[in-house]
């Protein structure tokens, strides 16, 4: 390979090292945001699931051996080091084969990771009190915003224990639809009608999920080939270049 090859080759994957470290610390962000956030649906889930919190754990760990290997990779192509390439490709090679097993067990375990989402939150309705501010009232935001009620629809809040417990038309206040007739409209707890006609939403919140999920399906497929393109062209231009270096030349490693 010529020398002017070597030298756009050199620059080629220092630049996709650089996307590659921003794309890590998105990771690393997205897991971040998984961990600690407390105003969406998936508060309710990490609350009552062990399995969030580690996938969450997961993420912020694989967003920074991301970010690590970007920095290393950009100094391995900068200063032609050939051991920090080599390494660099192996664990190119190592990330996109547990990316990609991963996507293969997600695919496989649906069923089993719906069913076990729709324990999580029926139990969370059926010990609802208005008093958690961390599931319940993120629950109570999802409801509405998404405009709906329980999990597969209003009827979910008929196991509720308080529900089941009064002699009062108690309904979830989030369930309230304002578009009905009524006065008694707040934001989280529980709130009193005077008819058995309850004037709340009539459709689940599985189907907003599910939508939302579709929605925006293809951010999420775009995002994960972007990584894996980023990832294949950083594989072959390290191997290009750990190529074209003769020998180690560590003089051309900056010392601090």
């Amino acid at each position: 390979m010529g020398k002017g090859c070597i030298t756009v080759t050199k620059y080629f994957l220092f630049l996709f090292n650089l996307l590659f470290f921003v794309f890590g610390a998105l990771i690393m962000g997205f897991g971040l945001w998984i961990l600690f956030d407390n105003q969406s649906f998936i508060a309710v889930l990490q609350e009552s699931s062990d399995t969030v919190k580690v996938a969450s754990h997961i993420l912020i760990a694989v967003g920074s051996l991301s970010m690590a290997m970007g920095f290393f990779g950009c100094i391995g192509a900068i200063y032609e080091i050939r051991c920090l390439l080599g390494l660099y490709f192996t664990c190119l090679l190592l990330i996109l084969i547990a990316q990609v097993t991963a996507g293969v067990l997600i695919y496989f375990q649906r069923e089993p990771l719906k069913y076990e989402m729709s324990n999580i939150i029926n139990t969370m309705i059926i010990n609802y009190t208005g008093t958690n501010r961390t599931t319940e009232h993120t629950w109570d935001y999802i409801q509405r915003t998404m405009k709906c009620c329980g999990w597969t629809g209003p009827g979910n809040w008929t196991e509720n224990i308080l529900i089941k417990n009064s002699s009062q038309n108690l309904y979830p206040c989030s369930c309230r639809n304002e578009s009905r007739p009524g006065t008694d409209i707040k934001d989280v707890g529980m709130c009193d009608h005077l008819s058995q006609e309850l004037p709340i939403y009539e459709t689940g919140c599985v189907t907003s999920v599910e939508k939302w999920l579709l929605d925006n399906c293809g951010v999420i497929l775009g995002i994960c080939v972007g990584v894996a393109v980023i990832e294949l062209l950083g594989m072959i231009l390290s191997m290009c270049l750990c190529k074209s270096v003769v020998q180690e030349d560590y003089t051309k490693v900056p010392k601090y």
